[in-house]
């Protein structure tokens, strides 16, 4: 039994590392392993380790930049991979619920200070729960979830659709969407104008035009 509970917490532990990882080649391609190390909080030969295994697994390439310098980059591989390790962890951490609730919180009192009063969310599951609360606390009306992925017709008290379009008078939407959210910001984009589709930081969302909502 407690052989199982080492396994875990050492999987959990490599999951984490590898996220941070990620998290800091997309953030900056010019770090260095030293760097990469001191952020993580980890030896510099194991950061040099992670690194070595995330390359051999595609999830990140290397490019040489003169004068005898690296740049790192995630692949559309690594994109994925770091989508879903941060699933992953915002539903299992335990900070998750306070995180998500300070930032949908902020988000809605973004849309309520430009009078956008008729918000939908796109993304069923716990962070679309909360987002509900914290509606529920304001005076913002949601208008509907949009998930494509789910069959279900209601969601949290909110009419689910498969598709924007479906929704009349929609002022902005918030992503709350766990599993693919930069591929959801990414498709709304292409309906709204950036700034009307919000999404909050947990996600980790790159954003082109605008910064993700603290």
């Amino acid at each position: 039994m407690a052989s199982d509970r080492s396994s875990s917490n050492a999987s959990d532990g490599d999951a984490e590392i590898t996220l941070g990882l990620l998290n800091a080649v997309q953030e900056n391609s010019t770090i260095t392993q030293r760097s990469v190390a001191n952020d993580l909080g980890i030896a510099l030969g194991l950061a040099n380790a992670y690194l070595k295994r995330c390359v051999r697994k595609g999830l990140i390439k290397i490019s040489q930049v003169p004068p005898n310098r690296y740049a790192y980059y995630l692949t559309p591989h690594g994109f994925s991979e770091k989508s879903r390790l941060t699933s992953e962890y915002l539903s299992s951490s335990f900070t998750f619920f306070r995180r998500a609730r300070r930032q949908c919180g902020e988000a809605l009192d973004y849309c309520a200070a430009r009078d956008w009063t008729h918000i939908a969310l796109a993304g069923s599951g716990e962070l679309a729960e909360v987002a509900t609360l914290c509606a529920a606390e304001r005076e913002i009306a949601l208008i509907g979830l949009i998930d494509p992925e789910t069959s279900v017709k209601i969601f949290a008290g909110l009419n689910v659709v498969r598709s924007a379009k479906a929704l009349d008078n929609l002022d902005a939407i918030l992503v709350t969407d766990l599993r693919a959210p930069q591929a959801v910001f990414d498709e709304l984009s292409k309906l709204l104008t950036g700034e009307r589709v919000l999404t909050p930081s947990l996600l980790g969302v790159m954003r082109q035009q605008t910064e993700a909502l603290p």
